[in-house]
This record gives C-alpha cells, sequence and structure tokens, in this order.
C-alpha cells in the first residue's frame, strides 16, 4: 500500500512538472517582478566602490557575497529600525522590500541616514503594484516620485536621490494570485511607466 501511495504521488509529480513546462511555469526561477529590478540594483552597487565598503543589510541575507569589505545584517523583531540604531556607520546600507512593512516608514528613514557615514548609499527597494502580504504588517506604497519626496524628508539632498521603477500590465495581472515565477520565452521585460510594480532607490548622504 505504501509503494502503491508513493508511485502514486511520483506519477503527479511527473504530471505536475509536465504541466509546469507546458504554461511555462517554473517555480524555482527568480520573481518576475524582480528580475529587472534586481539586475538594476546590483549594476548600481557594482559601479561604486562596493569591493572598499562596509555594509549594512536590513532584513535580509542576499548581498551577503555580493563582495563588500565588511557586511553584516540585522533582522525584525531582534532590531527595530523604526526605533533603533547601531553604533557603527556603514558606508551602504540596503533595504530591499521592507519600507513597506513598517508601521513608521519616516522614523526608519531618519535612522538610515543617522547609521550612513559621510558620502554613504541607501539603496531601497519596495512593491508599488503588488497585493497587500502582511510580514507581519504591510502599511505603505511609493511611486518613483514619491519615493524621491519621502528620501529627501528623511535628510538626503534631492540632487542626490535616484529613483527608479519597472513594471508592465501582463506582470501586474500574473501576480494577483501568486509571485509568478519569470519564463525568458513567455514574459515581457518591457517597462510601461504607468504601471510601476517595483519601485527602487539609491541616496547618498
Amino acid at each position: 500500500m505504501i509503494n502503491f501511495i508513493k508511485n502514486r504521488i511520483k506519477s503527479s509529480e511527473r504530471l505536475l512538472k509536465i504541466y509546469q513546462n507546458l504554461i511555462g511555469y517554473y517555480p524555482d526561477n527568480d520573481q518576475w517582478c524582480r528580475i529587472v529590478m534586481n539586475r538594476e540594483t546590483k549594476n548600481m552597487v557594482q559601479n561604486l566602490d562596493y569591493n572598499t565598503f562596509s555594509a549594512l543589510e536590513i532584513s535580509g541575507t542576499d548581498w551577503s557575497t555580493f563582495g563588500f569589505s565588511e557586511y553584516q545584517n540585522v533582522s525584525y523583531p531582534n532590531f527595530d529600525i523604526c526605533f533603533e540604531t547601531l553604533e557603527e556607520q556603514f558606508d551602504i546600507i540596503i533595504a530591499e522590500q521592507v519600507f513597506e512593512h513598517l508601521k513608521y516608514p519616516y522614523k526608519a528613514g531618519l535612522n538610515a541616514f543617522k547609521m550612513l557615514k559621510a558620502d554613504g548609499f541607501l539603496l531601497i527597494t519596495t512593491p508599488f503594484l503588488l497585493k497587500i502580504h502582511p510580514s507581519p504588517v504591510d502599511c505603505t506604497r511609493w511611486t518613483p516620485e514619491g519615493m524621491l519626496y519621502f528620501l529627501e524628508e528623511c535628510g538626503f539632498s534631492k540632487d542626490k536621490i535616484q529613483t527608479f521603477g519597472w513594471g508592465n500590465r501582463e506582470c501586474v495581472v500574473a501576480n494577483f494570485k501568486e509571485w509568478f515565477p519569470y519564463n525568458e520565452k513567455r514574459h515581457s521585460l518591457r517597462n510601461e511607466p504607468q504601471f510601476p510594480i517595483v519601485v527602487w532607490a539609491l541616496a547618498k548622504k
């Protein structure tokens, strides 16, 4: 009986993979909505003297192997950037898909500014046209223009802030149910500026 069940499971898994291949669904691929953003943010940091940088990543470890001279990360709830700062200052602070989940993003922005060295950088990425996804809460969205003024309010000079956005209607719809994985044969990376799914910025202190 156990072998019969195992065989049925294996058969179902094979059928699922066949179906996924037919519709171009590859669950292990990166999310479609993040492909351009991830590529562009990596390029932006690579154009800096990143290998001399001390880096702090907020709530993540994706940048741990990027090649910074020094790296550390902090995560909620052990560290709440809305109310806490570290004693150290950093050349770059990275907050990917974090600020939308903060109850007090303005306070967090001020604290990030405080933890940057002179001429340090804040790299921030957030969603815009994406469904609400509490972790543990989901509070805020910014357009590229809105992100510019938000970071200016947090202390950065307007002329030292670069903001960007990416999205298209097809990808917006694809993400209604889940974070849809990218298939380069089926999914367009064209940008429709009126439909930004993700927004990112690099601000210099």
